[in-house]
């Protein structure tokens, strides 16, 4: 191409044009990154300059001066068709990935699909299924139309703190999603015993507060578990989390397993559960005004430790209100708060409505599971 502009002032056509492009997607599928190609175009047509045929040379000024602006063109011309096809080449192997990353992250949180696929698939980003991992669910405070920022910016700070294997960052249901190694985030590899989930949910609260929209997000973290559908169990786990803690309104900006082990007990038998809140509280529907101002002086009054004071500031009452509340609670349902033997029950019977979204819904029939 360069001997036909400086000889005849041939410009490429449009096959050769293409066949330029075609190198610069190769070179993408390659790993050539672009400077380096397009440097080695400039490279060559300053070698060939001088090799190009002896007519150039004997010509007079303006003829060196037409075919060295014919050159030019021709590797401008070559030089952007090769940045445009390694363009082209970039974007689509970034959908590609994207698309893999995706279904990967599915397959893995349902734990459904076969070992040896996942394996073969984990490979190339970075994930050893042999070991143990943990995940992490963000929620935002509201809906973001684009979720997309957010895994972004977290993306960037966790690889940059943990390198790029052994975490996938990806979005589920408008929710952000973390699966990491429980090595490198200082959580015990198995899932025995209570302790805490290591540092993966103050990374991922700590770096998704500080941008703009979200706030205030709520994270919750599952427990480290081990092998490919080891990541499913810790997923369930953090699910599980989030939908609690928003069900029992917990104020808790990052949530663990171990936070939701009272919950987990008492929503596990519902028959029992449904009893325990229609045979203690039920009879707080004659109180004037309902049960739902006596349910949430009861419910403030245990979160504050039992001290009348701090419950009376928190409900914005007297303290004297909050006594007569209580009260009333004990005329109607013959539990005392101020009594301790009286008092895990009506806390538990307190909770259990909570988990039943009692009494704004209706308690269910003993046989109907509770959702979770």
């Amino acid at each position: 191409m360069l001997a036909d502009a400086a000889t005849h002032g041939r410009f490429p056509g449009r096959n050769e044009i293409e066949a330029v492009r075609r190198q610069g997607r190769s070179a993408a599928e390659q790993g050539v990154p672009v400077g380096r190609g397009v440097d080695l175009y400039l490279s060559a047509a300053r070698r060939v300059w001088s090799g190009l045929p002896a007519v150039v040379r004997e010509r007079d000024r303006s003829a060196v001066r037409a075919a060295a602006e014919a050159v030019l063109q021709v590797v401008d011309d070559a030089v952007a068709a090769f940045a445009e096809g390694h363009a082209e080449a970039g974007r689509e192997m970034v959908r590609r990935e994207e698309t893999l990353r995706r279904e990967l992250v599915e397959d893995l949180l349902r734990g459904d699909a076969h070992l040896s696929d996942l394996v073969e698939r984990a490979e190339p980003f970075g994930l050893d299924l042999t070991r143990a991992h943990q995940v992490a669910l963000a929620q935002p405070g509201k809906r973001l139309p684009s979720i997309a920022a957010a895994t972004t910016s977290l993306e960037r700070v966790v690889l940059d703190r943990f390198g790029d294997r052994d975490v996938l960052v990806a979005t589920k249901e408008g929710w952000v999603v973390v699966i990491a190694l429980a090595d490198a985030m200082g959580a015990p590899p198995t899932s025995g015993g209570l302790g805490t989930t290591g540092d993966l949910g103050k990374i991922v609260y700590g770096e998704l507060s500080r941008l703009k929209r979200g706030r205030p997000w709520r994270v919750a973290v599952g427990r480290a578990h081990p092998g490919a559908y080891g990541i499913a169990r810790s997923y369930e786990e953090a699910r599980e989390g989030l939908t609690m803690a928003t069900r029992m309104q917990l104020d808790r900006p990052i949530v663990e397993t171990r936070d939701l082990l009272t919950y987990r007990v008492l929503a596990r038998d519902q028959p029992a559960l449904v009893d325990l809140v229609h045979s203690v509280l039920s009879p707080l529907h004659n109180a004037r005004g309902g049960a739902l101002p006596l349910l949430d002086t009861l419910s403030a009054y245990f979160d504050c430790g039992c001290v009348a004071t701090t419950t009376a500031m928190r409900l914005h009452l007297s303290v004297r209100a909050v006594t007569y509340r209580l009260d009333r609670v004990m005329a109607l349902t013959g539990f005392d708060a101020l009594d301790p033997a009286h008092r895990f029950t009506l806390q538990a019977a307190v909770l259990g409505a909570r988990l039943l979204g009692w009494p704004e819904r209706p308690l269910p029939e003993a046989s109907t599971p509770v959702s979770t």
